[in-house]
């Protein structure tokens, strides 16, 4: 049961409907919700390394304080994000905390995840503009990383009311079918599960071993199957059903696939215009 919920913030605007997501969650899971913000150490150290070249170069005494004024605005405007997250959850009447961090982004939020159920992040963020792909650098990054379920938002809110799970039958998308009965079930939704496969003794055997572990948490769940290829047939599934939520597995912690998402996963996060919740 998700009963603590990570909200990443950064000031942009999938950040924001990021926090929007977990808030409407946490209202209906009765659940407590953190705000984190990461001051980018990067970032903060590329800066202050820019401005000593810089003036280094014209001729003048580098601005050595430059690093120690960048960082006290950066905490501020962090400390400024986590004061409007925390008045949205009074107003909402959650259990809210914030934490503020300095370090590697994705490094920090995964490690503040391990006391989470779930972690809410934006599908791209502040620094979209110098992202490559479809999908943000440091959501890429948490992705591959995140010990904990992941729910990865797209730009605009939606309540979720018709949830789709992919379920191939494989160990990750057993994980991701407990996550799915157990939201299923606390928020009061049916649920839509789908297999993507060619019509035969194996596509029969894992949609009736879905359907008989939905019924014993008596989850409303009706089953699809479709042929094709699993990336496009199930966002094809998402838009003709209207679904405004995917539940699906990804690869674990492996060494040697610990970089590595499913290619469907993949595909999904980077096309899905509905937010994913990504189980491992």
């Amino acid at each position: 049961m998700i009963k603590s919920i990570l909200a990443t913030l950064d000031g942009s605007e999938h950040s924001q409907t990021a926090a929007r997501y977990a808030i409407w969650l946490a209202m209906r899971l009765q659940a407590t919700v953190v705000g984190m913000h990461v001051v980018d150490v990067v970032s903060l150290e590329g800066s202050g390394a820019f401005l000593h070249d810089v003036s280094g170069s014209l001729g003048f005494e580098p601005y050595l304080d430059f690093s120690s004024k960048m960082r006290e605005a950066l905490h501020e405007r962090g400390r400024i994000v986590l004061e409007q997250f925390l008045a949205t959850c009074a107003e909402r009447g959650v259990r809210a905390d914030t934490h503020l961090a300095t370090g590697i982004v994705a490094n920090e939020i995964c490690e503040q995840a391990r006391t989470a159920d779930l972690v809410v992040v934006g599908h791209r963020g502040v620094n979209e503009r110098f992202s490559t792909g479809l999908l943000g650098s440091t959501t890429e990054s948490v992705t591959r990383k995140c010990p904990k379920p992941l729910l990865v938002s797209p730009m605009e809110f939606r309540e979720v009311r018709r949830p789709l799970l992919a379920y191939d039958g494989s160990q990750r998308a057993a994980a991701a079918m407990h996550e799915a009965a157990e939201l299923a079930t606390a928020l009061g939704l049916p649920l839509t599960v789908l297999h993507v496969g060619r019509d035969d003794a194996a596509t029969d055997r894992i949609v009736d071993e879905a359907r008989r572990y939905l019924a014993s948490h008596k989850v409303d769940a009706t089953f699809t199957t479709r042929p094709g290829h699993a990336n496009e047939a199930i966002l094809d599934a998402m838009a003709e059903g209207d679904h405004d939520l995917l539940v699906i597995g990804a690869y674990g912690h492996s060494r040697i696939i610990e970089m590595v998402l499913g290619s469907t996963t993949e595909y999904v996060l980077r096309n899905a215009t509905a937010p994913v919740f990504l189980c491992r």
